[in-house]
């Protein structure tokens, strides 16, 4: 490794700091909550190499304990990621330029790693290409270590952390708050509500996530319809 190539992976380690002490605390919760789920601990870092998807991953052991079907997990981890689509549109230019990083940077894109790739130049006279691929493994690093160490150190404390499982419901409140500030229109939520009530009502419990996530997405859509067309919520 030349001088230029060790300057970059120590701007590009620099850089990451600020997540690292986020990534690997959030991520020894998820580990704990994973074995306490019971789920084996190498689940945790074969998750986090194959999916890397954070908020998606804490819900995946939601609809593991609750023994949703394939289909609802895949649904419910497509929306919630679907913003990446997003980021990756925003991307396409920079990443266009790039040759043998381009699938993993793509792969890896996580909301903070994103944050970082806009904001933050590379050294001068290095590659950016390796700047940026520098930054997404050091944040799935972090992401997998902190989430092997929760799960180890799940596997062998008996505590079964009583009241830690709400860190999920508490991430996904935050979540929904920030998106109804941001959008300032809670019709697509109201009506995912609605749809998880109505199909416990009819008796139906098993397929209320689908059913309450179908109502929101299509509340969505028709409230595109509306701003486009000039109609006031």
């Amino acid at each position: 490794m030349n001088k230029v190539q060790q300057a970059t992976a120590f701007q590009a380690f620099k850089t990451t700091i600020p997540v690292m002490f986020g990534y690997v605390p959030i991520g020894m919760a998820y580990g704990f909550l994973l074995v306490k789920t019971g789920l084996p601990w190498y689940w945790a870092p074969l998750m986090c190499i194959i999916i890397f998807a954070g908020a998606a991953q804490f819900l995946a052991l939601s609809l593991f304990a609750q023994q949703k079907s394939i289909a609802e997990m895949a649904l419910a981890v497509f929306l919630i990621n679907s913003r990446h689509m997003v980021y990756g549109i925003s991307l396409l230019e920079r990443f266009s330029l790039f040759k043998w990083a381009k699938p993993y940077l793509i792969y890896g894109l996580t909301d903070e790693t994103y944050a970082l790739l806009t904001t933050v130049d590379p050294p001068e006279g290095c590659d950016r290409e390796r700047f940026d691929f520098l930054i997404t493994l050091f944040n799935q690093s972090y992401w997998t270590l902190g989430s092997t160490l929760g799960a180890l150190l799940g596997s062998v404390i008996m505590w079964d952390a009583p009241g830690l499982d709400f860190a999920l419901t508490a991430l996904f409140i935050v979540l929904l708050v920030e998106q109804v500030k941001t959008l300032k229109r809670p019709g697509p939520f109201l009506a995912a509500a609605a749809g998880v009530l109505m199909f416990n009502l009819l008796g139906f419990p098993g397929q209320a996530l689908t059913g309450g996530i179908v109502l929101g997405s299509a509340s969505c859509f028709f409230m595109v319809k509306m701003v486009k067309s000039g109609v006031k919520k």
